[in-house]
């Protein structure tokens, strides 16, 4: 099921439960709001899901774990999320989402969290809608630095977003031997792009 439909049916359930309390309860007093609000959640999605999208594939690097990491961020902010919350609200929630599920991810991943990112540059990538030029090049760099089976097994998994099994295939070794491969050529990029960066 596509996300947005599993968003919007989860929010469909919770709007139920709040429509059967709402009989219940005397009626709520009306409010202004302002007219930097979304409409709806469909709304919501739609304005974020591109940038969350681009974040995550900016920090995984692969097209298919950025989809998942995509899809848990709004399911995850689908109930404490308000809709009535201003659009700067709601992306600064988003993007507070997205710093602890990609966490969870590097935990998952490689064993260890990761939870200090870079916050400045991440709020404004996350607003500007706009990748860094300069991205694709420092990774070619850090790529050509690697052992040649490191930079293969990136290449394979993150910028052609094969699976572990495929990458596995392409290089005739076990899936086991593909994931020790990935992890040590992981922490060996790693160490390099602190290196490098500027």
């Amino acid at each position: 099921m596509p996300v947005a439909q599993r968003f919007r049916r989860g929010r469909a359930d919770i709007e139920d439960t709040a429509d059967t309390d709402a009989r219940a309860a005397p009626p709520a007093r009306l409010h202004v709001v302002g007219a930097d609000v979304y409409p709806d959640w469909e709304a919501v999605y739609r304005d974020n899901v591109d940038r969350l999208y681009r974040l995550m594939f900016s920090k995984v690097g692969n097209r298919p774990d950025a989809e998942d990491l995509t899809t848990e961020v709004f399911l995850t902010a689908l109930r404490p999320l308000r809709v009535s919350a201003s659009v700067g609200e709601v992306r600064a929630y988003l993007l507070a989402t997205a710093r602890t599920v990609l966490a969870g991810h590097w935990r998952r991943t490689l064993g260890r969290e990761i939870t200090t990112l870079d916050e400045e540059r991440d709020i404004a990538a996350f607003e500007a809608d706009v990748i860094d030029p300069r991205t694709p090049a420092r990774a070619e760099a850090i790529l050509g630095q690697l052992p040649e089976r490191y930079g293969r097994i990136l290449r394979l998994r993150f910028l052609q977003a094969c699976s572990l099994k495929e990458a596995a295939a392409e290089l005739g070794i076990t899936v086991g031997n593909a994931k020790v491969l990935q992890h040590r050529a992981l922490r060996q990029a790693a160490q390099l792009a602190e290196g490098t960066e500027t």
